[in-house]
This record gives C-alpha cells, structure tokens and sequence, in this order.
C-alpha cells in the first residue's frame, strides 16, 4: 500500500470512527431533575419523543375536530380515509380472531414511522437509541402475551409452552425472550445503519448523493422498518389468539 493509499484509508477510518462515537456514544443529557441525592436525567431521545407524540396529539386534534355523519368536509374525508386504509393494513395481517388490537398496532405504527421520520428534520431519531427500541419491543410483547391470555385463559396460556409436546417447553418460554429482542435490535440496527450511512455520505460525497439518497434512507427505509416492526407484533398476536 503506498502513502497515499495508507493516508486515504486512515482519513476515510478516522471518519467512519468519528461518526459511530458521535452516533452510538452516551446520548446527551438534555434535562437534570432533582431525584434523592443526585439528578434523574432525562436524555435527547426522550424530548424528542415527547416531542413527536405531542405533535401527533396535535394532529389528531385537529383532524377529528367537528366531524359530521353527513355533508363531511374534505378535511374528515381525507382522515377517515387515512384511518380506514391504516385499520385495513393492519387488520390484514391480525386477521378475524385479533381484530380488536388493530387500533394498538395502528397507533404503534404511526408513532415508529414518524420517530423514524423525525431525521428529515434535523433531529436524532429516538428510535436509534437502544433504550427506545427496547420500551417499544416490551409494550409491544406484554400485548402478545395479553392476547394470549385473553383468548386462552390463564391456565389454557400455561399449557400452551408445553405444545405441541411437553419436551419442548424450555424452547418455547425462551422464545418469549427472544421475539422482544428480535424486535428492538432490528429496528434499531437498521435505523441505525441507515443513519450512519447518510451521514458518511455529507462527509465524502457530493451534495447531491445524500439528497438523492435520503428519499430512501430517509422515508422509505424508515416506514419500512416501522411495516416490518408492526408486522411482527401482528403476527404473534395472531398466533397466541389462534
């Protein structure tokens, strides 16, 4: 390797290392609040979520304000069509025996797409932050396992880690460990993957490179994983009610 070629890997390395420590280091404390004797911090990732739901409060507020059965306005006709082809989506894949947690995965759908969203605007997506992807993986797992004792009884929902044969009980109650897991890393790997990437792309490539490639990373990478988060869930609801 000549100098040249070692001085271009090490710039390039030194870059991408820069990047991953400012991304993936100690979220930035963002408010201090008095807890015993010390501070309770509350973290970028959270304010920005609260910020996002506050919004999306907002929105739905405003929406569904003055809604009419007859003579709608073009403002209900438009929301009623976003609701039903949202319910429509989701109901798809929860099928008639899950149907009743639609409006779950359809909130939970709405609130991953536009944290993911939320990098269009210049803010850190609060899904790249592990702590957030965990917190959605358990509300969405304690629903599964809800569903399931909801449809099957306590007892029924016992019995069933032991089917279809005893032997592989231990398989199944580790499974419910598992699917959380799978659930948090994936969206926040992914997240996190397309985040580098863009930024990598403002260091090293012209602007027009990260502008083009943002309608990807940006929208269609982050409502897709947001799809495929959702899809899950739906499944294994689907599952423990069957």
């Amino acid at each position: 390797m000549t100098e040249t070629q070692a001085a271009e890997s090490s710039g390039i390395g030194a870059i991408i290392r820069g990047l991953i420590e400012e991304l993936i280091g100690e979220d930035k404390t963002v408010i201090e609040v008095p807890f015993g004797n010390g501070f309770f911090n509350i973290s970028s990732s959270t304010v920005t979520m609260w910020i996002i739901m506050a919004v999306l409060i907002l929105i739905c507020i405003i929406l569904s304000a003055n809604l009419k059965v007859y003579n709608i306005s073009k403002r209900q006709a438009i929301t009623e069509s976003i609701v039903v082809g949202l319910r429509n989506l989701v109901g798809g894949f929860l099928g008639h025996t899950a149907i009743e947690y639609t409006d779950f995965l359809v909130v939970t759908l709405v609130l991953i797409g536009a944290s993911n969203l939320s990098g269009v605007f210049g803010a850190t997506p609060p899904t790249m932050d592990l702590n957030v992807t965990i917190a959605l993986a358990l509300v969405s797992i304690t629903m599964v396992e809800y569903a399931g004792i909801k449809k099957r009884k306590f007892g029924g929902w016992l019995k069933s880690f032991a089917q279809p044969v005893a032997i592989i009980t231990p398989m199944n109650i580790l499974e419910v460990g598992i699917r959380p897991l799978s659930l948090c890393m994936r969206l926040f790997g992914n997240v996190l993957g397309a985040t580098i990437i863009m930024e990598l792309l403002k260091k090293v490539a012209p602007v027009i490179a990260p502008a083009v490639l943002s309608v990807y990373f940006d929208f269609f990478d982050g409502l897709l994983q947001a799809y495929v988060f959702i899809f899950l869930t739906s499944l294994y609801i689907k599952e423990a009610t069957e």
